[in-house]
């Protein structure tokens, strides 16, 4: 993200024409550079394609809250497509050779989807905080169109963003430079517009949405945790544990059974009798009876264990929720936050500068930010990894 790439002499060259001529045979080291870079801009756009075809082409990842992300995938490969070629080759040569009208384009295709890969951030923030606290109402709000709407705000911020630097620049003497393509604010309401919109609410609206998700979802389990504390009790209490005799196995009433006296039977020599002897029918029917309450007594078992075993359950899915978040916003700030803190600082303090290998690695440490959003938003979803897998193994998808 170029804007405001702002330093003073930034992937200027200060070489004279010999110099160029001599420099046919690139160092090893720019050589290596040159392949990392690329390998990551490949990468990037992989992934990003993984996803946006995953999400077309599989009918379960027809959700709204996907739409969000496929968004977020598409921004991210223009970056990888239209924004990170374009500064290998600015890197490699030290000095822009496509001319203004190409330096233009390129400016406002990296500001406009850095900024909006950043805002979509903030919008799937909303959308879950929204989905996690309001759920019931949410769910019937939460369409297709829904999720358009907040994608056409994005791109649209986006580029309320990014367009007074660009105008900026093309009314001052920045353009006028053939050999350089950065735009240099020269006042620090240009700075702060830029890099407040860009980056610092966001990151702050990011960071209370998903502190306010992190307490939502606690709260959420100590619920549940409740109600299986108070069905705990119910079975406790009497009634709902089964009598050691089901009902059913007694008399009419439903209790146990109570075998009658048995007298001497009165045996008739003249016919064999077909009947089991009654000695034999009670005895098989306490056996019965003593199968079933084993029966009862190890679901009760199970059902007390599986209790137990809720808050270890409960405490895990919180770690993993916990985790989660913090992948994604550690990801996010480690990112684009050493970008925007040497844009503030280099922008207001005039005696303050960077060198040139510092502004490109601040400035790639944002662009793997697109690297790294399609992996943490869709790694943690089983769906998403059931649909990679066929995509990888070309299954026919119906």
């Amino acid at each position: 993200m170029d804007f405001p790439n702002c330093t003073e002499g930034v992937f200027a060259t200060s070489s004279s024409g010999n110099d160029s001529l001599e420099t046919t045979k690139l160092p090893s080291s720019k050589v290596l550079l040159t392949v990392t870079l690329s390998a990551v801009a490949i990468t990037t756009t992989f992934f990003n394609c993984l996803v946006i075809t995953a999400i077309a082409v599989t009918r379960k990842l027809h959700h709204p809250a996907n739409y969000l992300i496929c968004s977020l995938a598409v921004t991210d490969l223009l970056v990888a497509v239209l924004v990170m070629p374009f500064s290998i080759m600015y890197i490699q040569k030290e000095t822009w050779v496509m001319g203004q009208v190409v330096c233009t384009i390129w400016l406002s295709v990296d500001i406009t989807c850095c900024t909006c890969s950043i805002l979509h951030l903030a919008a799937i923030a909303v959308d879950r905080y929204r989905a996690i606290t309001d759920a019931v109402a949410y769910s019937r709000k939460r369409t297709g169109a829904r999720a358009g709407a907040m994608v056409a705000v994005v791109w649209l911020l986006s580029i309320l963003i990014s367009l007074p630097p660009l105008l900026w620049r093309h009314y001052s003497e920045d353009a006028d430079k053939e050999d350089q393509c950065i735009i240099m604010h020269h006042h620090m309401a240009f700075t702060l517009y830029s890099t407040l919109g860009a980056f610092y609410i966001p990151l702050l609206l990011i960071l209370i949405l998903y502190y306010k998700i992190y307490r939502a979802a606690q709260t959420l389990y100590m619920r549940r945790e409740a109600s299986r504390a108070s069905r705990h009790s119910c079975m406790t209490n009497g009634s709902m544990i089964p009598s050691s005799y089901p009902a059913g196995d007694g008399n009419i009433d439903g209790g146990p059974l109570s075998p009658e006296p048995i007298s001497p039977p009165e045996k008739s020599f003249s016919e064999p009798s077909t009947e089991e002897p009654p000695r034999e029918r009670v005895r098989a029917s306490v056996k019965a009876l003593q199968r079933k309450t084993r029966r009862h007594e190890s679901r009760s078992e199970s059902r007390r264990s599986q209790f137990y075993q809720g808050p270890r359950i409960s405490g895990s899915r919180e770690r993993k929720a916990a985790s989660t978040l913090g992948l994604i916003i550690g990801a996010f700030v480690i990112c684009w936050l050493p970008f925007f803190v040497k844009e503030v600082i280099v922008n207001t303090c005039s005696s303050c500068s960077t060198s040139a290998e510092m502004a490109d690695f601040l400035t790639w440490l944002g662009y793997i930010n697109s690297l790294i959003n399609p992996l943490i938003y869709t790694i943690f979803n089983e769906d998403f990894k059931k649909a990679f897998q066929r995509l990888i193994r070309c299954s026919h998808y119906l």
